[in-house]
């Protein structure tokens, strides 16, 4: 019998398949056309992002961590799942990551949405996302004690402190990649009376690194606001790092939060593993150097950072000396 894991982003949706033994990453968006007829989803929906008409809405089906559009997200799931089956969906066994900081209401809403999602799931366990995350950066969650694990997705950060495959202490903040994107426009659209897309936005931000390495300026195409032309212009990367700087502080002094609540035996092992970095947006140019001169600990950055959580469910799903760190949604939710 097959097995899945899934970790539901609000910005990607990665699903582990153990029959391909891979990793499929789609950008978590649905298009509908006249209210109620899917027009397109995934990566298809973002090539229309921005750019539809009026009768074709593009959303996100997940907002901050958690999901806002139970209907759409079962969609979603069905048509994925579909796809990785060649169009014959056969029993499976689920493994869904959830964030920790999230009330039991919305974890059980992860798993009624497998449950609904018309894809023959036999059973379907709940792993709390920074213990997948960790397992994902080859970190044994099991015996390793005091791990901190920061995850930068779209909309939130999850900064973890894990020891003994349980979670000891959890913080959820709603600054991610999609509040990077908004400081870049607001920055661009105030010294260059420019306004650009959430899409420009995010390839520079991508871009930033390599930019900065080359010296060269970012490139963006949008409109004059007092012309009101289509114009192009060349930013330079001070700007765009300059209107990160408070995103990125937010985060690290929220990381210096929870280290002085680590009880001292917990915060030595940090002190010698450091802090593991990962999710979509942790990439970003600058923060791995910011997070480790503002709390003094070395920062080691996930190889695969967008999939770092659905490597770790398919450790769970192979290993079975992982197992015991999937719990039965239903059950657990007296936790």
């Amino acid at each position: 019998m097959n097995s899945f894991g899934i970790d539901l982003g609000t910005n990607n949706i990665k699903i582990y398949s153990r029959n391909e033994d891979s990793v499929m990453v789609e950008k978590n968006m649905i298009a509908i056309e006249n209210r109620n007829t899917l027009f397109a989803y995934g990566n298809s929906a973002f090539e229309m992002y921005e750019k539809a008409p009026g009768n074709i809405r593009i959303t996100y089906p997940l907002s901050n961590g958690v999901i806002a559009d139970i209907h759409h997200m079962e969609t979603l799931v069905k048509f994925f799942i579909t796809d990785l089956c060649k169009g014959n969906v056969k029993p499976a066994e689920y493994y869904v990551a959830v964030p920790t900081d999230v009330t039991k209401v919305e974890k059980r809403a992860f798993y009624d949405l497998i449950q609904n999602a018309g894809v023959k799931a036999k059973k379907v366990m709940v792993v709390e996302k920074a213990v997948a995350d960790g397992l994902g950066m080859e970190i044994d969650v099991k015996n390793a004690q005091g791990v901190l694990v920061v995850n930068v997705g779209y909309d939130t950060t999850e900064i973890s402190i894990l020891s003994l495959g349980g979670i000891v202490l959890s913080r959820l903040i709603k600054v991610g990649g999609q509040k990077f994107d908004d400081a870049i426009r607001a920055a661009i659209r105030r010294e260059f009376s420019l306004i650009v897309g959430g899409k420009t936005a995010e390839n520079v931000k991508i871009a930033l690194s390599d930019l900065d390495k080359e010296g060269k300026p970012a490139v963006v195409y949008g409109r004059d606001i007092v012309t009101g032309l289509p114009v192009e212009r060349e930013i330079p990367t001070a700007l765009v790092d300059s209107s990160l700087t408070e995103h990125f502080d937010t985060i690290i002094d929220n990381v210096k939060v929870i280290l002085e609540r680590t009880p001292p035996e917990l915060a030595a092992d940090i002190y010698r593993h450091g802090v593991y970095l990962t999710g979509g947006a942790s990439q970003v140019s600058r923060l791995a150097e910011l997070l480790s001169n503002g709390t003094g600990l070395k920062v080691i950055r996930a190889e695969n950072p967008i999939s770092s959580v659905a490597m770790g469910l398919s450790k769970i799903i192979k290993d079975d000396n992982y197992k015991s760190v999937a719990y039965d949604a239903i059950e657990g939710m007296g936790k």
